[in-house]
């Protein structure tokens, strides 16, 4: 059965990009082949996507999940119906406005593999409706001051389990479980954006 999870680079003050959407501060820092392991350890688990879609619903360069180097389905949130969209090798499905059913959906694609939840709306509606196993956070180390943030607005406790921490060149790595699984209270939105 497929695990949930969120996969994101952040910034160490816990932005995922610029108030605009840039997203410049992630590039031109040092690796070493161990940080690019650990990516490409959880790239190789990944089974399915679920993001949110564009207010166009098209597939533009520079929206395309982990710059298409993935062959595998993405499932978008919108507002209203649109076709599935075949791209690259890739289709992307469009589904209206329930992040259970895109989940859901994304699950039985993924097979044994990882559903990543990409964008900070889908993460957070995710998280409050206990839809994720696991977060994976690549951290950066810069500190933004302003920007969209990761997590601000989930209105929730939650509990989590370290699992894997390790640093190489510029950033850390972090993985955790997600012990605690809301129940109840507010009503998650059902913003299709980041």
């Amino acid at each position: 059965m497929a695990e949930v999870i969120v996969h994101a680079t952040i910034t160490l003050d816990g932005f995922m990009a610029e108030a605009d959407g840039g997203l410049g501060w992630m590039f031109g820092r040092p690796s070493a082949p161990e940080d690019d392991a650990v990516v490409e350890r959880v790239m190789s688990r990944i089974g399915a996507v679920v993001g949110g879609a564009n207010k166009t619903r098209t597939i533009e360069d520079g929206e395309i999940p982990y710059g298409g180097m993935l062959k595998v389905p993405v499932y978008l949130m919108t507002h209203s119906a649109h076709e599935p969209i075949e791209r690259d090798g890739i289709t992307y499905t469009f589904v209206v406005d329930d992040i259970a059913k895109a989940v859901e959906q994304a699950s039985r694609a993924a097979g044994d593999g990882w559903v990543a939840l990409l964008g900070g709306s889908v993460a957070r509606q995710c998280l409050r409706l206990g839809l994720v196993d696991e977060l994976h956070l690549d951290v950066a180390p810069v500190l933004l001051g302003d920007g969209i943030s990761l997590f601000a607005g989930l209105g929730r406790h939650i509990e989590l389990e370290r699992l894997e921490t390790s640093a190489f060149a510029s950033e850390t790595h972090l993985r955790y479980r997600v012990l605690h699984r809301p129940e109840g209270g507010p009503s998650s939105d059902t913003d299709p954006g980041q």
